[in-house]
């Protein structure tokens, strides 16, 4: 007999633009400019449906932007992930941050989301209900970038550009418009009220200035984490050269 289904969606369902920057479970689900999130709707909402009909036992959790020790947060970054980034910031090279880099944006480590992943399994009182996982420390992408350079000892050389001057440039090439306009170019900050009362005593321990030191160790300790990515490498320079030009 089936005890409990954990669907994982993902805290960009959210409405696009946010009518609050303060975001609970009960923030309205409407994302047009990302088909990924568009999808996690009709699955929460063919689940929910599940749960009113015939009690199927459903906790649907929304995690935003959670990371481990492979995998750099970032907002810009191409097809092979986060190492390209981290090389021109090793280099020397500018990198790119989306908009004036102000907005506010909630990373979290995946051991704390394990954490309170956990403490909803088996968990009567979550079932029927939505949760979303994220830590409560807010940061801004400027932030987010300086402590990343911080903690590879290295000057932040930033270039700061627009989301939609990003989306057309990387036309053809990458799709921004989800990843930007329908996430990170948004101020999100969450309220995680619901999953505290949910998992009593639990709390986001990880602060991103040291779990982005073990990650950084972990990437540059283990060689099969450092793909290139040249492809993206040559579209900064051009994007950067038209920015700044």
């Amino acid at each position: 007999m089936l005890r409990r289904c954990i669907f994982i969606s993902s805290a960009s369902v959210y409405q696009k633009p946010l009518a609050s920057f303060l975001v609970t479970e009960s923030t309205p689900l409407a994302n047009p400019f990302w088909p990924y999130s568009r999808d996690k709707i009709a699955c929460e909402d063919f689940l929910t449906a599940k749960y009113r009909e015939s009690g199927f036992p459903i906790t649907i959790v929304r995690p935003s932007h959670t990371y481990d020790e492979r995998s750099v947060p970032l907002g810009v970054h191409g097809k092979m992930g986060s190492w390209q980034v981290v090389k021109r910031m090793r280099e020397g090279k500018p990198v790119i941050i989306h908009g004036d880099g102000t907005s506010l944006w909630t990373i979290t480590h995946n051991s704390d989301f394990a954490a309170a992943f956990t403490g909803l399994m088996g968990n009567i009182h979550a079932t029927g209900e939505a949760v979303q996982i994220t830590s409560d420390e807010s940061l801004t992408w400027n932030q987010v970038y300086r402590i990343i350079a911080d903690s590879l000892r290295v000057p932040l050389n930033a270039v700061h550009i627009s989301s939609d001057f990003l989306i057309r440039s990387a036309a053809g090439l990458y799709d921004f418009t989800g990843s930007l306009i329908g996430d990170k170019a948004n101020s999100v900050v969450f309220d995680n009220t619901k999953l505290k009362r949910l998992v009593p005593g639990f709390s986001a321990k990880v602060r991103f200035d040291q779990g982005i030191q073990e990650t950084l160790a972990y990437i540059l300790a283990h060689k099969e984490c450092q793909t290139d990515d040249p492809e993206f490498d040559a579209w900064c320079e051009k994007v950067i050269a038209a920015q700044v030009s």
